[in-house]
Order: structure tokens, then C-alpha cells, then sequence
């Protein structure tokens, strides 16, 4: 009895003695709150805060160091009147719906072969990465040496090797451009300069500088493509594709009626970050061309610091800034509703 006595005293006591971690961690909603509570904190911090900030800027004129007056909308009607914002919104629909398109073709072509059975395929899963985790600056600055007119690689490759005359490049750039009211004289007054002693002027052409710019961002994107898809891939069951063969189905046929319908659903979520992305991309356009020539590369991200940054109207940078908003909020939207529909059906 004395045992059972002391026994009894000593949980008291130790029941006592819980500190308040100790009872967080026994209380499921406390314990909740307290998990959530630094993500709360981040997500109030990093884009709540910066959001309301954005709005309140945008309705205001205020300049660096010069806090201004309620303008209400005129910010807004301001920046659609202005010209080289349309060319931005243009730029950007435009960028990111090329590269979106390169990127998911390319992406779920090197997942289907990553997919498959070789030697060195765990190797080559984590190479294929290397483009996607470089920095997107360092990466950009070896691509802009790879397009410089003087030093490119590529132009050496192209002209010095013989692959491509300067003047057959000139024609087919010319033709693209100039469809269908493509004649000789185009080359000769537009497009010649840009080839003289063969040097390809490929970030000083508006065309050739959106081409670029393209393929730098497909370059980064398709390794997360690839990689996202192929975990995709992973959870698709290789008796789904054994019964098909059985059946007769040959391998577009099960491509199309068995891995495609399954991977629909991991494609458009993958789609669906790629494009809030690359609406919003700076990094890589900001250090590539700075939004030239004469804003051809302009996009969103791109003006809006140029305005807001760089000329002190903070306003209208803020106002830019917040016109994506719609757009991706449609975007999104659309996505998910097709989303939904897919993975109910």
C-alpha cells in the first residue's frame, strides 16, 4: 500500500509539474494554431502587407520620397494610354504562352525518356536539373556572352563551321518577319546591318532579342517540366500499359488513351504555376536585354521597375505591377475550374 501510495504521489506531482510546451503539445487546437501561426506570419509579411501596400500606391501619386494625394483610378487610365505599356502586355501574352507551349512539348518529351529503363538514368534525372537550380543571373550572363554579337558562340557555330551562311539567316529571319510581303529588299534595308562581317546581331533585333530571350526561359523550364512530369509518370501503373499492348494498342495509342488522360491533371497544375511565373518573370529578361531593343523584350515586371525604380513614380510602377493581377487571377481561375472538371470526369 505504501508502494502504491508513493507511486500515486509521484504521477501527481509530475502531472503537476507539466510546463505549457507540454500542454500545447496535448492540445490539438492550441497545437494547430501554434503550426500554423509562422506561416501565417510569412504569407501577412511577404505578400499580404506588400499587396495592400501595392493597392494603396496605386491610387495615390506618390513618388520616391514624396508621399502624394488620392488620384483614385487616373493611374490606371494613365498606363493604358500609354504606348509602350500595350507593347508590354502584348510582350508578355506573348512570351508566355511560346515559351509555355516549348516548354510542356519538350518537358513531356524528356520525361517520356527519362521515364524509360537505361543505364545511368539516376545520373542523368539530377544532370537534367542543372539548368533549373543555377541561378537564374549567373545562368543569364553566360547566355547574353552566348548572344553577343562579337564573342557568340553560337554565331561561330553557325558561320564560322559553315552550317549557315549570314546571308540565308538574313533571308529566313526576314521571311518570318516581313510573311507574306517578303521580298529582297528587306534583307538589304532592314535585316543586312545585323549580318555585316558575319556577325549575328541577336540581342540588337527586336525580332532576334524576343527569340532569345524564348529560348533562354524554355532552356530553364524544361528541366522543372521534365522532372514534374515524371514523377507524374511514376504513379501511372505499367499494367495499365501491358493490358493495352495485349489489346493491340500500339505506342501512340497508349500514349494517347492511357498515359495522356492520367497525366492531364499533373500537366495543368504544372501549367498552371509555369505561367504565373513566367507572367511575372524580371530576373532573366532585366539582365538579357533590359526590356530592349526599343522595348521589344518589355514585359510587365520589366516596365513596372523601369517606371517605379527607375524614374521615382512609384505610382505607376505599382500600377503596372497590379494590372497582371487580373489577368493572372482569369488565368488561374480558368485553370482550375478545367482542373476540376478533369479529375471529376
Amino acid at each position: 500500500m505504501a508502494l502504491l501510495s508513493d507511486a500515486s504521489s509521484g504521477i501527481a506531482a509530475g502531472t503537476a509539474r507539466r510546463g505549457p510546451i507540454t500542454r500545447l503539445l496535448e492540445d490539438e487546437r492550441r497545437l494547430g494554431i501554434a503550426l500554423l501561426a509562422p506561416t501565417v506570419i510569412l504569407l501577412v509579411l511577404f505578400i499580404a502587407y506588400p499587396f495592400v501596400k501595392g493597392v494603396e500606391l496605386a491610387v495615390t501619386d506618390t513618388r520616391v520620397g514624396v508621399p502624394g494625394p488620392y488620384v483614385g483610378l487616373d493611374n490606371f487610365v494613365h498606363v493604358w494610354q500609354d504606348g509602350i505599356f500595350r507593347v508590354a502586355v502584348w510582350n508578355t501574352c506573348l512570351y508566355t504562352l511560346v515559351t509555355t507551349i516549348f516548354k510542356t512539348i519538350l518537358g513531356l518529351w524528356l520525361a517520356l525518356l527519362l521515364n524509360r529503363s537505361f543505364r545511368g538514368k539516376a545520373f542523368m534525372r539530377a544532370f537534367i536539373l542543372l539548368p533549373f537550380i543555377i541561378p537564374t543571373v549567373l545562368s543569364t550572363f553566360a547566355w547574353k556572352w552566348m548572344f553577343d554579337p562579337t564573342f557568340s558562340v553560337i554565331n561561330w557555330v553557325i558561320l564560322h563551321l559553315g552550317l549557315m551562311s549570314a546571308k540565308l539567316v538574313a533571308l529566313t529571319v526576314s521571311a518570318v518577319v516581313n510573311f507574306p510581303h517578303f521580298s529582297q529588299i528587306a534583307i538589304d534595308a532592314d535585316l543586312a546591318p545585323l549580318f555585316g562581317s558575319g556577325r549575328i546581331n541577336w540581342l540588337g533585333d527586336p525580332t532576334l532579342a524576343m527569340i532569345a530571350v524564348i529560348i533562354v526561359n524554355v532552356w530553364r523550364g524544361v528541366p522543372f517540366y521534365a522532372i514534374s512530369l515524371l514523377a507524374g509518370l511514376q504513379t501511372i501503373s505499367p499494367e495499365l500499359h501491358e493490358a493495352a499492348a495485349i489489346d493491340g494498342a500500339g505506342p501512340w495509342q497508349r500514349f494517347r488513351h492511357v498515359t495522356w488522360p492520367l497525366l492531364l491533371p499533373v500537366t495543368m497544375v504544372i501549367v498552371l504555376f509555369s505561367v504565373i511565373q513566367t507572367f511575372a518573370d524580371f530576373q532573366l529578361v532585366y539582365v538579357l536585354t533590359g526590356g530592349g531593343p526599343a522595348n521589344a523584350t518589355q514585359l510587365f515586371a520589366t516596365y513596372a521597375y523601369q517606371i517605379g525604380i527607375g524614374t521615382g513614380l512609384l505610382s505607376q510602377g505599382a500600377t503596372i505591377s497590379l494590372a497582371v493581377f487580373p489577368v493572372l487571377l482569369f488565368v488561374v481561375i480558368v485553370q482550375l475550374l478545367y482542373i476540376r472538371r478533369v479529375e471529376t470526369t
